[in-house]
C-alpha cells in the first residue's frame, strides 16, 4: 500500500493535470515530490476533509488557521508555486471539471474521498466570521462588527507586528535597505505635503487608526486634526499617545463614522488605507460625503489599494480568505473606477501615483516582525489569528510584487468655481523644498527652479 504522501501528491496531479511543484510531508511521516524543493506539510487528514467540504481557497485557509497544514521552508516561495499551480495555469490548463470527464481522475477523486475518512465536516476555525448578506453590508453596524473584527485584536499585536510607528498601510521607500520607521514617517510627511498642511489648518484624518497621520500633522505641521475610527481599541491608544506628545489641544480621536462627521468644513481631507471598507455600493456617497466636508479649494488625499480591472467586472468576487479571516465585507475597485467616482462627487483629481512595490516592501517588513517574534504574537492573539495575519501579509506581498493589485495616492480637490486650484504649475511641487508644507500658486515668485 502507498504511503499517504505518495498518495496525496499523485491524487493532486491526477485531479489537476499538473505536476506538484513542491514536496508533501503527511501525517505519518512519509514525504514525496521534488528532493530539496519546499515542502508542504499536511499534519492531519482533516485538512483533505476541509478542502473537499469547501473545494478552493477557503478550504486551504481554513486548513492553514486550524494548523492542518503548515510549510517547511520559506513560505513566499511555497505561496508563488501554489499560486501558479492552482489559480495561474493559463488558459490551456484544463479545469477538474475537464480532469473529471477522464475515469482515471474520477477514481482518483474517490480515493482522495476514502483518504479523507471519515467523511465528516470539520467546524470552520473560530478566528472566522461570518459574512454579511449583500443587503446589510456596510451599514454603519456592520461596518463597526467588520473594522472590530480587524482591529480590535489588541494594539500589543499591532505594536508587535508595525514596530513603533503603529502605522497600518504602504510606507514610502527611500531605498529596501532604510528602517520600516524612517519609511513610515516619509510616508506621512508626503501625504502631509500633498495636502499642502500649514499652521492654522484644520484637517479630518478618515480611518485614523492609532493616530500616527494626526500626531504628524499636528507636531509637524501645526495643524489642528479631528481623527475618526470606528475601533473603540485604536481610539484608546491613539489618546494616550497624543497625550504623552502633549497634543490634547490640537488632536480630538472620536470613535465616529465617516458619514456622521458634521462640522465641516475642513482645509484638507486624509484618507489613508480606509477606502478599502467603504464598498463599491457606498463609494460614491463616501466621495459625496467627504467633498461636501471639505472648504472650496481644499483637498482629499486618497490612499487606497487596487485591483485590476477583469473582462467582466460583473463576474467579480471578493477574495473568500480575505473576507472570511481579515477584512471582513472589505471590497477593492480598479483604479480607474475610483478616479471616476471621485470625478462624479465633483472633484478635480489632479495627481495619482503608484506606489505598489512600496507596499510589497512594507508587508516583508511586517511579516519579518512577526515571524521573530512568533510566540510572543501567538501568545497575544491565538495561535490560529497570528497564523492569519502570517498567511495574509505573505501572501499580499506576492500580489503587489506580481502587480495582481496595486495602491495608489489620489490628490483631489474641491476646486473652487472661479476653478483656482491653489497647486503649483509644476505638479510634484511637494516632493522637494524644505519641509512645512509650503504650497505655492502660479505666480509665485518661489516657484522655479525646483519643482518636480
Amino acid at each position: 500500500m502507498q504511503d499517504a504522501a505518495v498518495r496525496l501528491k499523485n491524487l493532486a496531479e491526477q485531479l489537476t493535470g499538473a505536476e506538484l511543484p513542491i514536496r508533501v510531508r503527511a501525517w505519518d511521516g512519509s514525504e514525496a515530490g521534488p528532493p530539496g524543493a519546499p515542502t508542504l506539510v499536511v499534519r492531519h487528514r482533516r485538512a483533505l476533509r476541509r478542502l473537499l467540504w469547501k473545494p478552493g481557497e477557503l478550504g486551504l485557509a481554513r486548513a492553514w488557521v486550524a494548523g492542518d497544514i503548515d510549510v517547511d521552508g520559506d513560505l513566499y516561495v511555497v505561496l508563488d508555486l501554489l499560486a501558479e499551480y492552482i489559480w495561474e495555469r493559463g488558459e490551456d490548463a484544463r479545469t477538474l471539471a475537464d480532469n473529471l470527464r477522464d475515469p482515471e481522475v474520477r477514481s482518483a477523486a474517490r480515493s482522495l474521498f476514502r483518504l479523507a475518512a471519515p467523511f465528516v465536516p470539520p467546524p470552520a476555525p473560530r478566528e472566522e466570521t461570518r459574512r454579511q448578506s449583500r443587503l446589510h453590508r456596510h451599514t454603519r453596524g456592520s461596518d463597526k462588527k467588520a473594522v472590530s473584527h480587524h482591529y480590535d485584536v489588541g494594539n500589543d499585536f499591532y505594536e508587535l507586528v508595525l514596530g513603533p510607528s503603529m502605522v497600518y498601510s504602504c510606507a514610502y521607500w527611500e531605498s529596501p535597505d532604510a528602517t520600516l520607521e524612517d519609511a513610515q514617517r516619509d510616508k506621512l510627511e508626503l501625504v502631509a505635503r500633498k495636502l499642502g498642511l500649514r499652521p492654522g489648518m484644520r484637517l479630518l484624518d478618515v480611518g485614523c487608526g492609532w493616530g500616527s497621520m494626526a500626531v504628524h500633522a499636528a507636531r509637524e505641521h501645526g495643524v489642528s486634526v479631528v481623527g475618526v475610527t470606528l475601533s473603540q481599541e485604536q481610539a484608546a491608544y491613539a489618546r494616550k499617545r497624543i497625550a504623552q506628545e502633549g497634543l490634547t489641544d490640537r488632536i480630538e480621536i472620536r470613535v465616529q463614522d465617516y458619514r456622521d462627521v458634521r462640522d465641516g468644513p475642513y482645509d484638507a481631507i486624509s484618507s489613508i488605507g480606509m477606502a478599502e471598507h467603504v464598498g463599491a455600493d457606498r463609494y460614491l456617497e463616501y466621495a459625496n460625503d467627504l467633498r461636501a466636508l471639505l472648504k472650496p479649494g481644499g483637498r482629499l488625499l486618497n490612499h487606497q489599494i487596487a485591483r485590476r480591472p477583469q473582462a467582466d467586472e460583473s463576474a467579480y468576487t471578493v477574495d473568500e480568505f480575505i473576507d472570511a479571516y481579515v477584512f471582513p465585507d472589505g471590497e477593492l475597485a480598479p483604479l480607474g473606477t475610483t478616479v471616476g467616482l471621485l470625478e462624479r462627487a465633483g472633484f478635480e483629481v489632479r495627481d495619482v501615483e503608484s506606489i505598489r512595490e512600496h507596499y510589497a516592501l512594507t508587508l516583508r517588513r511586517w511579516v519579518a516582525n512577526l515571524e521573530a517574534h512568533w510566540p510572543e504574537g501567538v501568545r497575544l492573539t491565538s495561535p490560529g489569528r497570528a497564523r492569519v495575519w502570517r498567511l495574509y501579509m505573505a501572501a499580499s506581498a506576492l500580489a503587489f510584487e506580481h502587480n495582481r493589485i496595486g495602491v495608489n495616492q489620489v490628490l483631489a480637490i474641491r476646486t473652487p468655481e472661479e476653478g483656482t486650484s491653489g497647486l503649483p504649475l509644476r505638479a510634484r511641487k511637494w516632493l522637494s523644498g524644505p519641509p512645512g508644507g509650503e504650497d505655492f500658486s502660479p505666480g509665485d515668485e518661489k516657484l522655479s527652479p525646483s519643482g518636480v
